[in-house]
């Protein structure tokens, strides 16, 4: 018994250490949104073919994962250079995947969107900040900067992606990264409680794999 408890242990620690060692996007004050050139070609977001996946973990073990779709947005390019872009984030679409039962999952999400008002300001509060907005500052080899504003709260977050210009079609993918979700107020059971056990406190970072698609 004793080698089969330590064995769940070590699992969930390595479980933890997977998803700490995911990169954190650096993270400072906003800074000057990106203009598009008189002669920028506009793309706009394709909201069905683009999508922002989210993993939420305790610290100890257990975790969820979900979905947030985009509601609009629009990428500038000239001459293949990705210049300027806006994309606004529908937070009433949070979803969770990993949850079958129907009432769990309804629940879940609820209290992510704030859908009580004890859970208002748990999460997201969806109710008064419906959207959020990821605004390009720069665009570098391999690398996107931008200002991301979730409940009114702006932070320029920068991190890798790897961004693909065609004739027709941009495409913007970047490969799972952390964010530290007390930054803009998501403070629900975070890891500086000390009035909560230990096994309901909740990881500060929250992973991020986000794949834009725009066309003309």
């Amino acid at each position: 018994m004793k080698k089969i408890v330590l064995s769940l242990v070590v699992v969930a620690g390595l479980a933890f250490s997977a998803t700490s060692c995911k990169k954190t996007a650096e993270a400072k004050e906003a800074e000057v949104v990106a203009e598009a050139t008189a002669e920028a070609v506009t793309y706009n977001v394709n909201t069905a073919e683009s999508i922002i996946e989210w993993k939420g973990s305790k610290i100890i073990s257990g975790s969820h994962n979900g979905t947030i779709a985009l509601s609009s947005g629009e990428v500038s390019v000239k001459d293949g250079v990705v210049e300027a872009g806006t994309f606004v984030i529908d937070m009433n679409s949070i979803t969770v995947l990993d949850i079958e039962d129907a009432e769990k999952k309804g629940w879940l999400e609820g209290h992510l969107k704030g859908a009580t008002e004890e859970q208002a300001d748990h999460f997201f509060n969806t109710s008064v900040y419906p959207e959020g907005k990821f605004e390009i500052t720069s665009v570098s080899e391999g690398n996107i900067e931008g200002n991301l504003t979730l409940k009114g709260i702006t932070k320029n977050v920068k991190f890798p992606a790897t961004v693909t210009v065609t004739d027709n079609e941009v495409t913007i993918a970047a490969d799972a990264f952390n964010i530290d979700r007390t930054l803009w107020g998501v403070n629900y059971s975070n890891e500086s409680m000390t009035d909560v056990a230990k096994d309901n406190i909740i990881s500060n970072n929250i992973e991020i794999k986000l794949t834009v698609k725009a066309t003309k």
